[in-house]
């Protein structure tokens, strides 16, 4: 399997730019890291870098929230009105925080990228620079009609997350960061972990970068993703961490640390009964985690993120135990790179 996986990432490298990890819970199968951190300084990127995760970040905020049930401070079937003040706003009454958590809420995002909007246009008359906090997305989806009442269907929705941050402040008395900081990264030990503002200094941490290319020369040239959205992570995305720490992450879950075993098991299985096909079987979400089934079984749980000059892929394969976390600073080749090893590992017998 070492072998197949070097295979597969030699392939991809000279056009990667960020780190790969590979392991089971026992050992380390792969790791490599390439492309540059920094441009304007040459600064390589190592296994150590922490990139922006983009939507990875969601696996901490539905942590977080179960951390909150299991403390007895929530419940999943709570409404999301009840939590947090959303009157005059088109939140349906009967949102709850597990519809929330598993994409079938319904209510309207702040960008409708599955019907083709564009996230960056957000920022075209409100900078991108003064929406620092959970609360500074509520305009751009709270006054807008759902797409479909409450639990009748799936599909992915940022603000979704927005919200659920909105209530771990308000039940935990933590802004959501600090929450986020205190009892996912530093109860896992997840030492490079962090949320960076992009108008800080950030030591070890890559920037990320957009390809932009001459439409009459087909020259290319880069440029920072600083204007793409909001300077700093909240509860939907853009925390940074480094493929290592998302391991530990993952484990830390898994292996009863983080949660105990029923809520951990809660995170780690489907939790919707609605599907789609998938060339491995069918998709299916969970609490942020996302499911392929395969033969009954689940064949692989993950979470994606991309953002400009952001990809990130949080995925496990329970039966092969093996972890793949790859994350990158820029929109190139990742989401093939983990294409290539889910279709390795799927054609391999356990």
């Amino acid at each position: 399997m070492r072998k197949a996986i070097e295979t597969i990432y030699a392939q991809w490298s000279p056009s990667f730019s960020g780190a790969c990890l590979v392991q089971s819970s026992t050992q380390m199968i792969f790791s490599a890291a390439a492309g540059q951190a920094n441009m304007a300084y040459g600064i390589t990127n190592t296994l150590d870098t922490r990139f922006d995760t983009a939507s990875v970040t969601k696996l901490f905020t539905a942590a977080a929230i179960l951390l909150l049930v299991q403390e007895g401070a929530l419940c999943l079937d709570d409404k999301i009105t009840d939590v947090i003040d959303l009157s005059g706003s088109r939140i349906p009454a009967d949102v709850t925080i597990e519809l929330l958590l598993n994409h079938t809420s319904g209510i309207a995002d702040d960008a409708e990228e599955e019907n083709g909007e564009d996230y960056t246009a957000l920022f075209v008359d409100k900078p991108n620079y003064s929406i620092r906090e959970c609360k500074g997305f509520l305009p751009f989806f709270v006054n807008k009609p759902p797409n479909f009442r409450a639990g009748t269907n799936v599909r992915y929705n940022n603000c979704a997350f927005i919200l659920l941050g909105l209530a771990i402040e308000k039940l935990s008395g933590m802004p959501y960061r600090d929450f986020v900081q205190k009892r996912i990264f530093q109860a896992c030990n997840m030492q490079n972990s962090h949320f960076c503002a992009m108008d800080d200094i950030n030591p070890n941490t890559a920037e990320g970068y957009i390809c932009q290319r001459d439409p009459a020369t087909g020259a290319e040239q880069w440029k920072k993703n600083i204007y793409a959205y909001p300077p700093i992570g909240t509860a939907d995305g853009g925390a940074y961490t480094t493929v290592r720490d998302l391991a530990t992450f993952f484990f830390a879950i898994q292996n009863g640390q983080l949660l105990q075993p029923a809520y951990a098991k809660m995170l780690m299985q489907p939790q919707c009964v609605y599907s789609r096909p998938h060339r491995h079987g069918t998709w299916t979400t969970g609490y942020a985690f996302e499911f392929i089934v395969k033969d009954q079984n689940v064949f692989c749980m993950y979470k994606d993120g991309n953002n400009a000059g952001v990809e990130a892929m949080l995925a496990y394969y329970p039966q092969h135990d093996l972890l793949v976390s790859l994350l990158s600073n820029q929109n190139s080749c990742l989401y093939d790179l983990h294409r290539e090893i889910q279709d390795y590992l799927s054609a391999v017998r356990t």
